[in-house]
Formats: C-alpha cells, structure tokens, sequence
C-alpha cells in the first residue's frame, strides 16, 4: 500500500481476504485498506433517500470513507462486511449488541494466491465444478439481470439460479457461459445446491458475525444493513 499522508484522520483496516483472491496488480492484494473517519457529509449520504430506495446507500457510504485507490467493484462480500463494520466503528463507536470491536475475520487459506477460483466436487452426481467469490461488480450485474427478468415475467424471481450462473465458472471442465446456464437451469439437483452454497458460506473470507448472547449456546448473527448505523431508523 501506498505511503500517503492524509489531511483527516484514517485507519488501516485488515481485510478478511488478506488480499490472497486478488491478482498482484491490485491494490487490494495488499490485504489492507485505508479507510476515514465518517463525518456529517457521510451523514449526509446516509439519509439520502433516493440511495435508499434503491438500495445503494451503504456502497455510496463506504465508497466515500475508502481512501485508497482501489476499485470497488473488485471487492468480494467478506471484505465489504469488514469495511462497513470499520464504517460503523469509526463513526458512531465499538457499541452495538455486541463490542463491534471484538469481531474477528474467519479464518482463511488460499492455495493459488490471486486466483479467485475454487474446486468443488458436488456430493449427489460427483461432478467437479469451479467457483468464484462474488465480487460487488458480479453482484451489480445480477441486480441488473434479475430486474430485466422480473420485467418478463413478474411471478418469479429466479435470484438462486441467478447467483449460481455468475458463482459457476466450469463444469467438468467446460467454462462455456452456455454449459454453465444450461447445467443450473436443467441438471444442478437441489441437494447439490445446497451443498455448494453451505460449502462457500463455511469457507469464503468474511468476518464472523455471529453473537452468543448469555445463556444462547447457538448464537444469532448481527444483520448490517442501514440500522446497522442508525438503529432507530
């Protein structure tokens, strides 16, 4: 990361990623971002009705407290968890149901460091598949695509299969789009489904945001979303 002197109060922030799913070239390969501390223009945005209706307050947030270069659309899920927790703490405090500060980032490995590709052998038919992490650029266009298909037909909302298209990269071998659509649509049983999406949950970079309040054994976990900064909104 670059060494920047910055004329407002900042804090590296440790993605959950470690930087190891991005290429080199990419500035989030570092592993760490520089991120300031929100202020009433932030503020601004965060009641900005317009971004709320549409859903893109949080991203139009953390884009304006992010101050290293990077592109945001490169970014995986995990690590926008990590970023608005960050968010959450620099402008209103650690205070929350739980001492934000206590959360921890899951463990995570990665064999082939700047690939963004995993291998994946489904349990019901035993065909190997590869994935990706979803980044918030994929998950941008499948907004885009299911809002086209809900224009088609406003009794379905195919955000499932959707999602699998753009997390599939091959199947047996074969990363034609085409294979890849066609083999969601017409052969991914639903038990494989599952599996599959228990199997990233469990093993993606992401923080760990499940609390065990006392006396609960089996713990909740903390939603973010816009109350997440204002609880009583």
């Amino acid at each position: 990361m670059e060494n920047t002197t910055y004329d407002f109060p900042t804090e590296e922030i440790e993605l959950p990623s470690k930087g190891l799913i991005y290429p080199e070239d990419n500035i989030l390969s570092s592993g760490k971002i520089t991120m300031k501390y929100m202020t009433a223009k932030e503020e601004d945005i965060l009641t900005n009705q317009s971004y709320i209706q549409k859903g893109t307050v949080l991203d139009k947030v953390m884009q304006a407290l992010i101050v290293s270069k990077i592109n945001y659309n490169d970014l995986i899920t995990g690590d926008k968890n990590a970023i608005m927790i960050a968010a959450r703490i620099l402008g209103y405090g650690k205070d929350y149901t739980v001492d934000l500060s206590t959360i921890d980032n899951k463990p995570f490995e990665l064999k082939n460091k700047g690939v963004n590709e995993f291998d994946f052998t489904l349990p019901s038919t035993g065909v190997n598949i590869t994935y990706k992490i979803l980044t918030h650029g994929d998950e941008k266009k499948i907004t885009t695509e299911l809002e086209g298909l809900k224009k088609i037909n406003k009794d379905t909302s195919p955000e499932l299969s959707t999602r699998l298209k753009y997390m599939i990269t091959s199947v047996g071998g074969d990363r034609e789009v085409k294979t890849i659509r066609e083999f969601v649509d017409k052969h991914l049983l639903a038990r494989d489904s599952r599996e599959l999406r228990k199997h990233v949950k469990l093993t993606q970079p992401d923080v760990d945001l499940t609390f065990f309040p006392d006396g609960d054994s089996t713990g909740i976990n903390i939603p973010i979303g816009i109350k997440f900064f204002w609880p009583d909104f």
